[in-house]
Parts: C-alpha cells; structure tokens; sequence
C-alpha cells in the first residue's frame, strides 16, 4: 500500500474514531518516565502505537528509566512502541524522529508536549544557563515539536495537540518567586491560545492538560518537595486518563481549552479520586499557577 493510499484511509472519519485511540500514532516527548510515560501506557492499553521522543537512552543514576525499557512496557501493554533519543532543543532530532515515525507507522494522530525544565529560582538566583535550558525546553520545544508535527497531523482523521502546560494566569503571585520558570512554561500555554486559533478551521484540536495537585514523578521528588511533598500528591494515572479523555474526543469540538484533570474527570463522571492518591490519609496540595 502506497503512503499517499495509506493517508486517504487515514483522512476518513469513522463513528468509532473517538472511542479509544486503537491504531493511533502519539507522538509524545519526555516519555520515558513520568507523565509521558503514563499517558503512553494508557494509550498503550488501546493498542495505540507510541513513538516515546526523550533523551534517556542509558541509565541514570537519580533517575528511573529510559526510552527503551518505556518501550518494553507500552509493548507489554499492549501497544506498539518507537523508542527514538530526542533532545528537543535541537530541530535535526526532531524532525528525523517525525520522519520515522510516519515511515514507521504511516503517518502521526496526535502530539503529546510533555518534556519540560524547571528550576524555581528567583531572579538573581537563576543562571542564565539554566534560563536558556527553560525556554528551549518548554517553549521553543513545544513550537518546534509542533511545527514539526501539525503538516502530518492534518491528514489524520481526528489530530490533537495536547501540551503538558497550565492555565495562563497572571496572578502576580505565579511570577515573583520564579519569573524564569513561568515565563517558558506560560510559553507552552501560549502555543495552545495561537495554535488553537490557527488551526481550528483545518479541525486540529490544540488544548493544555494541568494537574489540580502536585504528581509524584521524579520532579516532585528531587527538585521540590521531596518525600513528604510526594505523599501529598496523586499518581500520574490521573493525568493518563484526563489525556486520554481529551484525546479521544472530536478534534473539530475541542480545542483552545486549558484542562485541570479533576474538573476533567469529574465532567466524564469520574467520582471517586482516592485511587489517584499516593497516600489517601495525606492532606493533598495545590500545584503551581491555580489560585
């Protein structure tokens, strides 16, 4: 089968598209751990092909992981897995890992913004080096990614975009203490308000998913709050299955939106949260940028 034929069959929507994401392409950065990981495994339970786009590649010695034993576990979960090294501060890599994943699997449904740099630091205390790793990470990443992406994703039947990126919020309060670290990640909330907009009459949804507490990931552990503030947080499930119920809605009805899992989840009827909570006799926290 030629890859234009295979493309035609692509563009056709069938009343089944929106129910799971079977046969689906994601495209989804920083997935070898954490939230990338999650969504990837849940997508994997479908039978979605995942192409894991992260940096890891041998072990790291604070860090679980890498893109090739995320792989064995989307294949154990009954998915397909393309574990492709990608620094996405580097365009080459990119676009040689879009490439492949359309030579691989025929072309792209969806892309997962989810690779990120923090560092909460105000503003004499910030290194202009770690500045730069934010912004080409969070912001720059997420266009490039996109841009990448989008003329793959607008032959599919039903695309999304789906940053990893909170609510714009200008609440002074977000900025004072790590105005670095704000302005890239607000950078990934702004490609959705653009991107949406540009995109909405060609039918490719653009939308941001944000936590309403702290995820036990890797981040929470080692650079905020440690051991206690991981007790006080939620699993990653919770963000696996907000994503997938964003991504296996109409593209044509759903964009522009800034997502927080548990509104979510609450709105798909999901009532009871306690399976999310890494220790339900804990007190939860607020996470970052939610009044």
């Amino acid at each position: 089968m030629t890859r234009a034929l295979q493309r035609r069959k692509r563009s056709v929507v069938h009343p089944e598209a929106m129910a799971d994401l079977a046969g689906k392409t994601l495209f989804i950065t920083g997935a070898s751990r954490g939230i990338g990981k999650a969504i990837a495994l849940r997508a994997a339970k479908d039978g979605a092909n995942v192409v894991i786009a992260a940096k890891t590649a041998t072990p790291h010695p604070k860090l679980e992981g890498t893109i090739y034993t995320a792989a064995e576990e989307i294949e154990q979960a009954g998915g397909k897995a393309l574990p492709l090294i990608v620094d996405v501060r580097f365009e080459d890599q990119i676009r040689a890992a879009v490439a492949k994943a359309v030579e691989t699997y025929g072309g792209l449904d969806v892309l997962v913004n989810n690779a990120s740099a923090i560092m909460l630091t105000g503003t004499l205390e910030t290194p202009l080096k770690r500045y730069d790793l934010m912004h080409q990470v969070n912001a720059r990443g997420t266009f490039a990614c996109s841009q990448a992406c989008i003329p793959h994703l607008l032959e599919a039947a039903n695309p999304h975009i789906l940053n990893i990126s909170p609510p714009l919020n200008l609440n002074p309060r977000w900025f004072q203490g790590h105005v670095a670290y704000t302005m890239a990640k607000y950078g990934m909330s702004m490609c959705v308000l653009g991107m949406a907009g540009e995109f909405a009459r060609k039918g490719l949804a653009v939308n941001a998913l944000w936590p309403r507490t702290p995820i036990a990931t890797a981040a929470v552990e080692n650079l905020l709050g440690g051991e206690q503030m991981m007790k006080q947080s939620r699993t990653v499930e919770i963000m696996a299955d907000a994503a997938h119920e964003v991504l296996t809605r109409d593209a044509k009805q759903c964009t522009g939106n800034f997502f927080i899992d548990e509104e979510l989840l609450r709105e798909a009827g999901v009532d009871d949260f306690t399976k999310y909570a890494v220790d339900p006799s804990q007190e939860l926290l607020p996470d970052f940028f939610l009044d």
